[in-house]
């Protein structure tokens, strides 16, 4: 699979700055407990929950994959923002400003 060239993370990010972040997990040896969450889900995977009611906010960023249909069959999606010029997985990597901006405004109202 190929990826356009904005879409790779060394693109927006620099070599330098991925290599550090790798580096914070490789030497503190907190990759695995970083990865953990994903294991220790109460169901298996592929089984269905229910809502717990608890509000829920997304964040998609144009090269990065949600449907929203299918994440509000298990989540209580309050606010989804949808950015499709810019950003990716790396979110706090790539735009920090603006991550930090859509968190506080889905905190606000929950004060």
């Amino acid at each position: 699979m190929d990826f356009p060239e904005e879409a790779l993370p060394e693109a927006v990010i620099g070599l330098d700055r991925i290599l550090t972040n790798v580096m914070l997990y490789w030497v503190t040896g907190s990759g695995g407990t970083a990865a953990f969450i994903g294991y220790a889900q109460q169901s298996a995977w592929g089984a269905r929950r229910e809502p717990s009611g608890v509000p829920t906010g997304v964040l998609m960023f144009a090269h990065d994959v949600g449907i929203r249909r299918y994440a509000e069959q298990e989540n209580t999606i309050t606010r989804w923002t949808d950015i499709t010029d810019r950003g990716g997985h790396f979110a706090a990597l790539e735009e920090p400003a603006l991550l930090m901006d859509d968190l506080a405004d889905f905190f606000r109202p929950l004060r």
